[in-house]
């Protein structure tokens, strides 16, 4: 099957969308199926307003509908709620292919948080994005049951997974900085709660990875942190290796593949009980869910780094693929 997949989430970004199509492309041939993107690459764009780092495509339904037919896929997979995935949908309609989409990021909550936009204009917009697919594919249980009363239909599960031969326990230890290490990696901005962690009377030494518009604010009001910046592939992996704790702030995250890859690496992890970490921690006892966030991290100190591994390793990316052309299939069959 020669999958087309429309994202206007792509490189140079570092995130868990963009991660996880490519892995799904690395894995594609092993469930039959042949991936091709359509990306901002083959486009003009501009940076989306107080978001810069995302770059928005400037098209129309007709152009992406000629790209669309001179790929001619067995199917549309439509991953973002972009320009690019709006022109997408309107052109499958018109040309009457089936497709399916997936629900990655809270847009309204993220919306909310920075224009006085409601919440519920949000929803009532991606409502009507995804009404037409043939699935849409969520991360956990608690994204499907949130999305559901809210009433959105046809929502089918697509897990995420980690390299564990990338992100692993390792003797190295890369941070030259007080003990004990509590670690973020992520977008450095307003939606992800940052201030909440790095305002906490913590020992040791706070680290921030990742690039954002907050950043230069954060990195003003909290000296005392490090912020390293945005690395990825071993770099990060070795960063991960040489914490202590990982703790994640976001109160508004789908999932959160880096609780994977911390996992992966040996880490416990610390955070609000919100979607997300309560899915990927659940009772495994790898990490602490507390809606007092200092009290999670101090008391994740004292979880086993191999307990974290062996959990880690239960997420691959192998099954995520199999989960998400599963997906497709089955909705292919019923066009």
């Amino acid at each position: 099957m020669r999958v087309l997949i429309v994202t206007d989430a792509w490189r140079p970004q570092v995130n868990g969308v963009v991660r996880s199509l490519e892995y799904m492309a690395e894995q594609a041939p092993l469930f039959g199926s042949e991936i091709s993107f359509l990306t901002p690459e083959r486009f003009r764009s501009f940076p989306m307003p107080t978001y810069p780092e995302i770059r928005l495509s400037l098209t129309r339904p007709e152009i992406v509908g000629r790209m669309i037919a001179q790929t001619d896929p067995d199917h549309v997979h439509i991953a973002t709620e972009g320009p690019l995935g709006f022109s997408a949908r309107l052109a499958c309609q018109r040309q009457r292919r089936a497709f399916t989409t997936s629900y990655h990021t809270r847009f309204p909550e993220y919306l909310s948080a920075r224009l006085p936009v409601p919440e519920k204009w949000s929803y009532g917009v991606l409502r009507w994005f995804h009404r037409e697919a043939k699935a849409m594919m969520v991360s956990t249980r608690s994204l499907e049951r949130e999305l559901s009363a809210r009433g959105f239909k046809n929502i089918v599960r697509w897990t995420r997974g980690v390299d564990t031969t990338l992100f692993r326990p390792r003797h190295e230890r890369v941070l030259d900085c007080a003990g004990p290490i509590f670690l973020y990696v992520g977008r450095v901005a307003v939606e992800k709660n940052l201030a909440a962690f790095l305002s906490l009377d913590l020992p040791g030494t706070k680290v921030v990875v990742g690039d954002g518009p907050a950043r230069e604010d954060l990195e003003r009001h909290y000296p005392q942190a490090r912020f390293l910046g945005a690395l990825t592939g071993e770099n990060l992996a070795r960063v991960y290796a040489s914490a202590d704790v990982f703790v994640f702030p976001s109160l508004t995250d789908t999932f959160g593949i880096v609780l994977l890859e911390a996992l992966a690496s040996g880490l416990p992890i610390a955070a609000f009980p919100v979607m997300g970490p309560v899915d990927v921690v659940g009772s495994s006892g790898c990490g602490v869910i507390d809606a007092d966030l200092r009290k999670a991290a101090l008391s994740a100190l004292e979880i086993s780094k191999d307990r974290c591994r062996a959990y880690g390793e239960t997420f691959t990316w192998h099954e995520s693929a199999r989960q998400f052309f599963s997906n497709i299939q089955a909705a292919h069959a019923n066009t």
